[in-house]
This record gives C-alpha cells, structure tokens and sequence, in this order.
C-alpha cells in the first residue's frame, strides 16, 4: 500500500443520504422528500474543509447511486474521499427524518422528552441496519490510513454500528506511537443500541462510550447526553467522571459551552463562552459544526475562549439552513467577530444568510438574516 499523504484532520465513520419532507408533516402523511447527505463525521470534515483546513473522510459506501451522492457531495466541498471504499454486497445507508430537534433520552414524544411548547422532537428512521459502513473493521481500515491527520475524529455513533466497528474504535483510540490527537463526540444514539448483542446489548451503550471517551485527548458531549447515559448533570459533574481527556468541552445547548484543559500543573482551566442567538431554521448539523470550529481553533493553536467562540460561529452557520452543512463564515470574518469583547459578541444575533450579509449590520435593521446589535 502506498503512503497515505497527511492532512490536518481525518474523520471516520458513516454517511447516509438523507430524506427531509418537502412540507411540514408526519413522516406518514407527507407526498415527497428532498434528498441530502448526513453524517456526524463527514459533517465536520466538511465544515473543516470549507474553513480552509486539509480533511479525510473514510468510510465505506455501497456501489450503488445513493454511494456515488455521498461520495460527490463530500468531495465537493474539497474533503478527500480517497480512502472511502465501496462494497458491492453492501447497501449505502440512509434515513428520514422530520424537522425538529433529535431526541438524546430513551424515549421519544412523551412529557419527559418535551417541555410544554417546545420543539416537537423530529421522527428519525434509519435503515443502515448491515449497510457497508458497518463493516468497517480492523482489518479493513488501515491503521496507517486513520492515523495520517494531525488530528483523528470519532463519534460515539461508529461503535454502536457493529461488533466489527466497536473493534476498530478500540482499537484506534489505543495508545500507541504514531497516535494522532484524538476527538471524540459522544453522539449518543440510544436506538442504536437497542439491537446490538454482547457488549453492543441495550443498556451497555453508555459505559462502551464512557470507556472509549477516557481513551481520548478531546471529547465533546452534550449535558443532555451526559445526563442520559450516565445521570450526571452539569458541566464540573461531567468533568469528575470524565478526569483523563486532555480537553473537555460540555455543550450547553443555547446557553454556551464551558472547557476543560489541562495546564502543566495537572489542574484545570475552566473556560465558558455564552452561545450566539440564533434564528434558527433546522436544528440539525451544529453539533458537528461546533465540533469543526473547535478543532479549527485547535488547529491553529488559538487559546481556548477563542476555539469556543469559533465553534459558536460554525454552530450559527449550520443551524440557519436547511440541512446539516452550513457555509462557514471567511477565517476573516470569523476571527474579527471572535475578538469582539463580551459586551459586543453578547449582542450578536444571527438568521438565514448572516454570512453574505454585510458586518456589523446597522443597529435595528429590520432583517434578522443578519448580525445585528441591540439598539
């Protein structure tokens, strides 16, 4: 096998192509669907790639139409899909889904999975059960092909896929010389592991997670996941069951989030950056999009208050369109906004289209497609 050139970030794991209805509705009543990609990985190797950073995406795709989508639309957006590989026995995965957020607790359109007028949770419905990703193992996916980045980014969704797939997260989050950094989102899908067997049975799930998060060097959860896989809540309770990653990052939904890094001394820094307010079109992809600002910052060794700030930016641009990919706003851009002080980034507000749009808008416009301050 030949080299395998470096990049600043690899991302594994699968795709699938999406079906969103073309009209609000119940996955039983609506006509017809628009076709999309999704996929927590390739998301954020895309969002990396649009924001100016070398990305790898591998994965497993059938050789089928909806494969070749993916692996276009991927490409596309300027991530190298050299290592994806295509099976002819195996199906490209794909879903449904409604609008709405995704539901993180066991169960779903119940008291305790909504607040009293929020967001319905959308209807998702996978059918990846055997498709080509989910093969992925060990023996074929080339360590040195998962390992060539700066960074290597997983999710939590990867080991609930197969026993295979669980073997080769262990496998490549194990210490070893030549490691790369290693990311890791928690991603936590409880459908996913309730038809898995052994150490994928239901309820095994969240100390599976846990066990391949302490291996990591930077790890992203939610409060909502960590509350639901492990009953802990808030961000210094997530930190004390989850001591061993270098840095922790607690998404704290529209609140902000607040990291975790290690100093030289073994303590450490705590750092909150209060989200962005958003008007929000599909509450889909931010997650992903956070994850991809973050690791830019990363990237390029900025201090933490700042990859916070950057992951705030990428979240804002994927939640203000349609699908899970938002368009990053230029590195420009987005580092004259992150320098802004509390008081002036507190007043940002972003709508559809705020990158396009001229910066700052003039206070009061009338537009909320913008980034506006109080007046």
């Amino acid at each position: 096998m030949s080299p395998v050139p470096s990049v600043d970030v690899v991302c594994l794991g699968e795709s699938m192509v999406t079906f969103v209805p073309s009209r609000p509705g119940r996955l039983a009543d609506v006509p017809a669907f628009d076709r999309g990609i999704g996929g927590a990985e390739s998301n954020v190797a895309c969002g990396l790639a649009r924001g100016g950073h070398s990305a790898r995406w591998i994965s497993r795709v059938g050789t089928d139409g909806f494969g070749d989508h993916l692996v276009a639309e991927i490409a596309a957006t300027g991530v190298d899909v050299g290592c994806v590989q295509r099976d002819p026995r195996r199906p490209t995965g794909i879903y449904f889904r409604t609008a709405g957020e995704r539901g993180v607790g066991a169960g779903r359109g119940t008291e305790d999975d909504e607040a009293e007028g929020a967001e319905p949770l959308a209807e998702v419905v996978y059918y990846r059960a055997g498709s080509a990703a989910a093969a992925m193992s060990p023996a074929l996916v080339p360590r040195e092909q998962a390992w060539s980045g700066r960074v290597l980014h997983l999710t939590g969704i990867t080991p609930a896929l197969s026993d295979d797939c669980l073997a080769l997260m262990r496998g490549l989050t194990a210490r070893a010389p030549g490691r790369p950094l290693v990311s890791f989102d928690l991603n936590y899908r409880v459908s996913l592991w309730r038809d898995g067997a052994g150490e994928r049975a239901e309820g095994r799930g969240p100390s599976v997670l846990l066990d391949l998060a302490r291996g990591c060097d930077i790890v992203f959860v939610g409060e909502d996941e960590a509350e639901a896989a492990w009953g802990v809540r808030g961000a210094a309770a997530i930190r004390a069951a989850l001591p061993e990653p270098e840095a922790l990052v607690v998404k704290q939904g529209g609140v902000g989030a607040t990291a975790y890094a290690r100093r030289a001394d073994g303590d450490d820094a705590v750092t909150f950056a209060p989200a962005l307010r958003v008007d929000v079109v599909a509450p889909v992809g931010a997650g992903d999009a956070f994850a991809a600002g973050f690791l830019a910052g990363t990237l390029r060794g900025l201090p933490v208050a700042e990859r916070l700030r950057h992951g705030h930016l990428m979240a804002a641009a994927a939640l203000t369109v349609p699908g899970d990919l938002g368009t990053p706003p230029s590195r420009e851009r987005a580092d004259r906004l992150v320098a802004l002080d509390a008081a002036a980034w507190g007043t940002l507000r972003c709508g559809p289209g705020w990158i396009h749009l001229p910066n700052p808008a003039h206070p009061g416009a009338e537009t909320v497609a913008v980034e506006v301050a109080d007046s």
